[in-house]
């Protein structure tokens, strides 16, 4: 990215996408200032080495990185509307996310497929990346799953496919995916934003640019996602029930095609799963990827860690791991996609703002107990009320233990938290490791 060269570029966050954002910066010649409110002490050797590549680093705060005086700021998605980047916006320093930056600066440009949403996204993006490859693609898989973009932009990919959240489409300019799939929209992450509408807004920030050469796709029926798509020109493809990829009990029929995948020979199981395959279907289409390559992976691809996966069985319990479940709807969609007909929830951690009740519904329906753990225990207690036996744990094993004297034979055990991790654990995936290491030892105890 020649124009970088010689400017002075501060990178706002120094977590995975922001370390990544400095290393791209520093590769393609900029001076930069890299900061964290962290503490100098708290941060990563990985971070501190940026100075032997040529940073500057700035930590304990931000006031010092002087974002105002900047040629460009990049700010990783987990830093807010801080005062530093208003007054810098306001002097007109151009502000990207790493997503603007890494793909602004690909050495081979290639096509974009995005794929936002509240649920489904991980799964989604997973999938099209395994049909794409199985199709001989070289293909590029991460964003807000896995790998930043701006660790490989030097690399050659025949398509890119990224996984984008809310926070990484705030802060988009020039970006323009030939596929932008938006799979849902529901109450998350309202600490950050007003209201559903800003939310959404934020998400459909990925659809703007498109043009008439491009791919929308959306959910069929669902006004939301829909004015989201037409806020750019691309040709809008329809997924689900009634859609141009429609689901029906038995299948996806991808109508556009004219094929028929049963349901029955995809390995991905439950209703919504179902979905994420038809988002996926309509998400290639403008690769020409032969059916047999399609319905091979859609018949070997078994999903993703933490994300509704099976554990084990004790004693005729089933044990799930959907740590990923960070927002009241991906519980829910969780909950209702078990095959069991009772399940003991454990749920809870830092609460995200939004309204239990949805949760509630689906307890009443399904759940023989909640376990609760985490800052938001309370509140998710108040919100269950007298409908469904409640219990508090103080660590993920007493709540797995608590979970098993709970259920009976032939229920399940679903980690589904509802909540965000940050409260106990360093993420998802430190809580669902920790949930399956205590399921394994538990079954271990039974044997």
């Amino acid at each position: 990215m020649p124009e970088l060269v010689g400017k002075r570029v501060v990178v706002v966050g120094l977590g995975r996408s922001g370390l990544a954002a400095a290393r791209l910066c520093l590769r393609r010649g900029a001076r930069v200032v890299a900061t964290d409110d962290k503490p100098r002490g708290a941060l990563p050797d990985e971070v501190l080495g940026l100075e032997a590549l040529g940073a500057t680093l700035v930590a304990g705060g931000h006031g010092a990185a002087g974002l105002s005086e900047a040629d460009l700021v990049v700010v990783s998605p987990g830093v807010p509307q801080i005062a530093e980047i208003v007054a810098a916006e306001a002097r007109g320093v151009p502000v990207w996310g790493e997503v603007e930056l890494a793909v602004r600066s690909l050495t081979h440009p290639a096509p974009v497929v995005a794929v936002g949403g509240t649920n489904g996204k991980s799964t989604t993006t997973s999938l099209v990346g395994a049909m794409l490859q199985a199709a001989g693609l070289r293909v590029f898989v991460g964003g807000n799953l896995g790998e930043p973009l701006a660790e490989h932009a030097d690399e050659a990919f025949d398509v890119v496919v990224l996984e984008v959240s809310s926070f990484q489409m705030e802060r988009v300019d020039r970006f323009r995916p030939r596929v932008s799939a938006l799979l849902n929209v529901t109450d998350d992450h309202l600490d950050r934003y007003s209201g559903i509408e800003e939310y959404a807004r934020a998400k459909g920030n990925a659809f703007a640019r498109q043009t008439g050469d491009d791919l929308a796709v959306v959910p069929a029926a669902d006004a939301l996602c829909l004015r989201e798509a037409q806020r750019g020109q691309a040709r809008i493809v329809t997924f689900g029930p009634g859609g141009d990829v429609d689901v029906t009990a038995e299948a996806v029929v991808d109508g556009l095609a004219g094929a028929r995948y049963e349901r029955a020979a995809i390995a991905l199981a439950g209703g919504h799963n179902a979905l994420n395959v038809a988002a996926a279907l309509a998400c290639v289409r403008p690769f020409a990827v032969p059916q047999d390559t399609l319905r091979h992976t859609l018949a070997t691809f078994s999903g993703l860690p933490h994300r509704t996966a099976l554990v084990a069985e004790i004693d005729g319990v089933t044990f799930y791991d959907d740590s990923k479940g960070t927002n009241v709807g991906a519980a829910v969609t969780a909950l209702q996609g078990l095959v069991q007909p009772r399940t003991v929830l454990i749920a809870g951690g830092r609460d995200k703002g939004g309204s239990y009740a949805p949760l509630v519904e689906a307890l009443r329906r399904k759940g023989r107990a909640a376990v609760l753990i985490g800052e938001a225990a309370d509140a998710i207690a108040r919100a269950i009320g007298p409908d469904v036996p409640v219990k508090r744990a103080a660590s993920m094993r007493e709540a797995v233990r608590l979970g098993a004297s709970l259920a009976l034979p032939g229920d399940a055990v679903l980690l589904s938290p509802a909540c965000s991790s940050f409260d106990m654990f360093r993420d998802y995936k430190q809580r669902g490791d920790e949930f399956v290491r205590a399921v394994h030892d538990l079954a271990k105890e039974s044997r």
